[in-house]
């Protein structure tokens, strides 16, 4: 549903905005009203409402009577906060969510199938000039089972 990798900097009202090829793919779905949270590899995720709601059920039907899964509940959901774009696809990321993530003024935003990354530009490039040079090699280890 969302693919790509497109770079784009926050303005100085604090906006960033959603690549067009992005909002195409709203419009096409119906899609207006996202939420963001905390990602894993320091990146935050973005759903689309529809795919949050999916992944909420996930969450809570895990155990809250196991340590982890209580921590990870706690850090996802209060992290989260739900946003709409404007007509020209901008929205506001809340401070903690950057602060979280490192993010200042350069991002690269990344379609991940069914949810969109948003990443500081140095953090992402670090992630793919590491995560590149074992590419073949987690291919190989993922899909060899």
């Amino acid at each position: 549903m969302f693919y790509g990798e497109f770079e784009h900097n926050i303005d100085p009202k604090g906006r960033l905005i959603l690549p067009s090829k992005f909002r195409d793919t709203c419009k096409e779905c119906a899609i207006d009203r996202f939420f963001l949270t905390r990602g894993l590899d320091k990146c935050i995720f973005m759903f689309a409402e529809d795919e949050w709601r999916s992944q909420e059920q996930k969450f809570k039907s895990m155990s809250f009577t196991r340590q982890e899964s209580r921590n990870f509940n706690r850090m996802f959901f209060a992290g989260a906060t739900d946003v709409k774009p404007d007509k020209q696809g901008r929205f506001i990321i809340p401070s903690y969510l950057k602060d979280f993530s490192g993010i200042d003024r350069e991002t690269v935003v990344i379609g991940v199938s069914n949810r969109i990354e948003i990443w500081d530009k140095k953090r992402w490039k670090n992630f793919y000039n590491a995560s590149n040079e074992s590419f073949e090699e987690i291919a190989e280890n993922i899909f060899s089972n």
